[in-house]
């Protein structure tokens, strides 16, 4: 079904130049001269390869319907991050293994044992794994408060139980538990 370049939007699915890609990121650009168009970040899924392509707002792209199924991480079959990770489905309680390249280091740091992700399939493959848009993270490593340490903006180093480090505030200890956006790797509050 053809959309516009307009409605592109961050993990779509497309057919673009007759091959499957994905959308990482898209840009509207209103330029002082000339007309607007969409600059779209796509990952071509059968190379792997990652493009940014100007479309203008005026042009139709085929979307593809992806099956977008809830999962449970179950754990990463290497044990160091690099992958397969295994989901189950909610559903069929089958079990899918998901290679590194589908799950890059930027979202499989956030993975934890029963983590609920939505897993985009097409032709029985998987394409890319959707994080909830806040994770709640035990708080295994960071540096003790500094006594009379005032300042509300400061922020300290922490690693959370998956092994991914964050930007935490002053208070936040040892054993505690926050919640952290995985998109941008940020502390919200805790959890």
């Amino acid at each position: 079904m053809p959309i516009k370049a307009t409605e592109l939007k961050r993990g779509q699915a497309i057919m673009h130049e007759g091959q499957l890609h994905i959308v990482l990121d898209t840009e509207h650009v209103k330029p002082g001269k000339g007309p607007a168009y969409v600059q779209a970040k796509m990952k071509n899924y059968e190379s792997g390869t990652i493009k940014t392509n100007r479309l203008n707002s005026t042009d139709r792209i085929d979307d593809v319907n992806i099956d977008r199924r809830p999962m449970q991480f179950l754990y990463d079959a290497s044990g160091r991050g690099e992958g397969p990770f295994v989901f189950m489905d909610n559903e069929t309680f089958d079990q899918l293994e998901v290679n590194a390249d589908v799950v890059p280091r930027e979202q499989n740091q956030w993975l934890k044992e029963g983590l609920e992700v939505t897993v985009l399939i097409f032709d029985n493959k998987p394409l890319g794994v959707d994080l909830p848009s806040a994770i709640d993270l035990t708080v295994t490593d960071t540096a003790p408060q500094v006594k009379g340490a005032t300042v509300t903006n400061q922020l300290k180093d922490a690693v959370v139980e998956t092994g991914a480090k964050v930007r935490v505030p002053p208070f936040v200890e040892n054993g505690q538990a926050v919640r952290i956006n995985p998109e941008t790797g940020e502390y919200i509050g805790k959890a």
